[in-house]
């Protein structure tokens, strides 16, 4: 069976999903715009009371069902304190190292959804007043945010309506180069749920049964570790994460390949579902590799853990400097599109 993956409708979508804010915690928006994309597709969903999006294609057998992940939600950022000087302390959300996001526009949210940009920036950040930032760690404490509003003290910045636990988003810069590359923050994991909504498009436009009842599981808390806890279509008996591939030492991955995870922080992923997967690769001449990433979870082995009777696996395109400046390419996403939709249509 032939796959035509539209890839400019994929990065078109990608670049609009990674405009629209969406730090744990504050989904929404990006919910909807992915529900309204799967609607104009033909495709209806529904949102969990956790905030998660489920959709579902029906296929030739609907009591064992296959579940695809990704996860909507981003790395960020909350108001933990309005300093005196009429700046902003954080407290992170999600993993990422503090001098990854030294320098970043980002984007303070109101509970009255008003929006106030600023600059994330180290206290002592000018080497023309101190020589201390040279050395100064880089942790919570030594970091803060520089609004941009004439704002002197912590009256003045709540009088804006900005308060303690206002969600901060940082400024994704996403670029798509004329030699390939995706570079933005956020990579992890919108260039995936783009990537689903590809494959979504051909398998609807090629009008395509499949054998399977498919269930497409668009999760919200993925970087705090408990996105598919709680969801999974009970007659789930597959659960393929689409996430990003790592990339560094030790590491088979790159940016044009598509990586199938033997084993992350929670343990092994399901030997035989990973085989399937190696040899789907191998038969339709996907560009993949396998590896292991002792520092990462998955909402697939999120579900596994909440008590979900399924094989596990994860896939997905390798990311370069993940939850930091992130860079993939459009080989790797093609290679991730090839890999998931010709597992999806097999027996």
């Amino acid at each position: 069976m032939k796959f035509e993956f539209d890839s400019q409708y994929t990065i078109n979508f990608m670049e609009k999903l990674l405009n629209t804010p969406s730090v744990t915690g504050y989904t929404k928006n990006a919910i909807d715009l992915v529900r309204n994309e799967l609607k104009a597709l033909g495709v209806e969903s529904f949102t969990t009371n956790k905030g998660g999006l489920i959709a579902t294609i029906k296929g030739t057998n609907e009591e064992e069902q296959r579940t695809i992940s990704g996860h909507i939600d981003t790395l960020g950022a909350m108001v933990r304190e309005i300093k005196s000087n009429g700046y902003l302390r954080l407290t992170p959300i999600g993993g990422y190292m503090w001098n990854s996001v030294e320098g970043e526009y980002c984007t303070i949210i109101t509970d009255d959804s008003q929006e106030y940009t600023g600059t994330i920036l180290l206290t002592k950040p000018s080497t023309h007043v101190t020589r201390d930032g040279r050395t100064l760690a880089r942790e919570e404490k030594n970091m803060e945010v520089r609004i941009d509003e004439n704002v002197k003290s912590a009256d003045e910045v709540r009088a804006l309506g900005i308060e303690n636990g206002n969600f901060v988003a940082f400024d994704p810069r996403c670029v798509v180069t004329d030699s390939g590359f995706i570079k933005s923050r956020h990579l992890d994991d919108k260039v995936n749920v783009a990537t689903i909504l590809g494959v979504v498009k051909y398998l609807k436009e090629a009008n395509i049964t499949l054998p399977y009842t498919v269930n497409i599981f668009i999760t919200n808390y993925e970087e705090v570790g408990h996105g598919a806890s709680y969801g999974t279509p009970e007659k789930t008996v597959e659960f393929v994460a689409v996430d990003m591939g790592c990339i560094g030492e030790g590491l088979k991955g790159s940016e044009e390949k598509v990586t199938i995870c033997a084993k992350d922080s929670s343990g092994p992923y399901d030997y035989e579902l990973r085989k399937k997967l190696q040899g789907i690769a191998k038969e339709h001449n996907i560009d993949f590799c396998v590896d292991i990433f002792p520092h990462y979870g998955s909402d697939a082995s999120a579900a596994l853990r909440s008590g979900s009777n399924i094989k596990h696996a994860l896939i997905g395109p390798g990311v370069h400097a993940s939850h930091s400046m992130e860079r993939t390419h459009r080989e790797g996403v093609l290679q991730t599109a090839q890999l998931l939709f010709y597992y999806l249509v097999s027996k």
